[in-house]
């Protein structure tokens, strides 16, 4: 705000700020069961092959089935957000959470939780995709940054809710076990069936909230438009109306055809965002969200142990989001991500090394004093690095560096080929584990860390503080 304004304008300034919040806040809620989903299953996983009688390999295909339906919901939301418009895609992607949540927790075959959770994937590749372009779309220039950051700062509340659910709901069983029962259901089930609530909330907030003004203007509505924008911008509304028509002539919206290039197959603004997708997920942080409980048994911490590390991880991860928040919009997005890249590749090596030197008891690597130290140590300082930088700064530039032509189909291409990533690092994880322990792994994704560098270094824009109307 400005603080020469007069007193009517600054109260006018409040008013608009507090609305924007407000409505970004609840397009984010959608990264909050983005988060919340994809991290609930953790708790459960053990409980899941236990009850199910499955393989590591069927086991890791039932975690990662909801990141196919995560990729495939991604593909499509572009597309149907560019349709019907991203606030009823959004109160889709709600219907599909809730859906998902009561029959994932009602399964009574390992082929049925599966079923469900690909349907429980398809809301969180909606909300990957609707969350950033939306809160993009209704966001001053000089604030987007801080208000993207809020799908991010969701998604890591949204694990950690999730994770502290998991752990007290295994505190009322009386072996401190998943399978064992709470009432009429195993605690395993009441892990799947909490995120109702979230999901009925989500519904009930993006009712409420106004159309994209960008998405009012491609469909033919500027007085709509205009009302929103009146509420939202810092700028005369018709001065915004005037250069979204102008960047969406010739258009009605969005084909999967605009990203095509005849020379590169892709444009490059698309090629950067398909890679910033791929390498955040590449430096393995899902891994330390789906399967930590599993690994910290495997070094020898019991059942309620690591799940207490597990969440003291997602505390680490949701404070450092806010790091993000602070200094996104002041020293920009690329100085974050190649910071990031940095502490990951390094904190990622010394986990690698530490496993690598580990003894191996029964099959299983096991750590101890200040090996075990160092580890723990490693890897919060990945999650703060991560939480810092690639976690919340990549969605903020793929709702940035698109124009308003292709942003919606972009965005959910590269949020498509995220979730691919995601499903490909939690699919390969467990049978890893088992064949060589986790110093391969971590190894891998430490490459992939310091390979980040040199692809932010040489290929990324900063995008901080301009309009999307001015993106290639």
């Amino acid at each position: 705000m400005d603080p020469s304004a007069s007193a009517p304008e600054l109260k006018r300034q409040r008013r608009r700020l507090r609305f924007i919040l407000q409505i970004a806040i609840s397009a984010a809620l959608g990264g909050f069961l983005f988060g919340y989903d994809t991290a609930v299953i953790n708790g459960a996983v053990g409980a899941i092959g236990e009850v199910f009688q499955v393989s590591s390999g069927d086991l890791g295909r039932a975690v990662a089935s909801a990141l196919i339906g995560s990729a495939i919901g991604a593909f499509v939301a572009g597309w149907l957000s560019d349709r019907i418009g991203r606030r009823h895609s959004m109160v889709v992607a709600a219907a599909l959470f809730l859906v998902s949540a009561i029959g994932s927790a009602l399964a009574q075959t390992l082929t049925g939780l599966i079923v469900w959770r690909v349907i429980g994937g398809l809301g969180v590749g909606f909300a990957s995709v609707l969350a950033p372009a939306y809160i993009a779309e209704v966001s001053p220039a000089e604030q987007r940054g801080r208000l993207g950051s809020l799908q991010q700062l969701a998604i890591v509340v949204g694990i950690f809710l999730a994770l502290l659910f998991d752990y007290a709901i295994v505190l009322f069983t009386p072996d401190r076990n998943p399978v064992s029962a709470v009432g009429p259901l195993a605690a395993w089930r009441w892990m799947l069936l909490s995120e109702v609530l979230p999901a009925t909330l989500y519904g009930v907030l993006v009712l409420g909230i106004p159309e994209s003004p960008r998405y009012l203007v491609q469909k033919g509505l500027p007085e709509r438009a205009r009302l929103v924008i009146e509420r939202t911008l810092h700028e005369p509304a018709q001065q915004v109306i005037a250069r979204i028509q102008h960047s969406l002539e010739n258009t009605d919206h969005g084909r999967w055809t605009d990203l095509l290039d005849a020379r590169n197959l892709l444009l490059p603004v698309v090629w950067t965002g398909v890679m910033l997708a791929i390498f955040q997920q590449f430096v393995g942080i899902n891994v330390i969200f789906y399967y930590s409980s599993v690994l910290w048994q495997a070094v020898g911490f019991s059942t309620t142990d690591s799940l207490i590390v597990t969440v003291i991880t997602s505390v680490t991860n949701v404070v450092t989001t806010f790091v993000a928040i602070l200094f996104i919009d002041r020293i920009g997005r690329k100085p974050l991500l190649l910071i990031g890249s940095v502490v990951m590749a390094l904190s990622l090596g010394s986990m690698s090394w530490v496993f690598a030197g580990a003894a191996v008891v029964n099959g299983a690597p096991q750590l101890a004093g200040m090996a075990a130290g160092v580890a723990l140590l490693a890897a919060n300082l990945f999650v703060f690095a991560f939480g810092f930088s690639w976690g919340p700064v990549m969605w903020v530039m793929l709702g940035e560096i698109f124009n308003n032509r292709i942003r919606a189909v972009a965005l959910g291409l590269c949020a498509m080929v995220n979730w691919i990533a995601n499903w490909f690092i939690a699919r390969t994880f467990p049978p890893l584990l088992e064949a060589s322990g986790p110093a391969l792994a971590y190894g891998f994704y430490a490459t992939a860390a310091a390979i980040s560098f040199f692809l932010v270094l040489f290929f990324v824009r900063e995008t901080s503080g301009k309009e999307l109307e001015d993106m290639a």
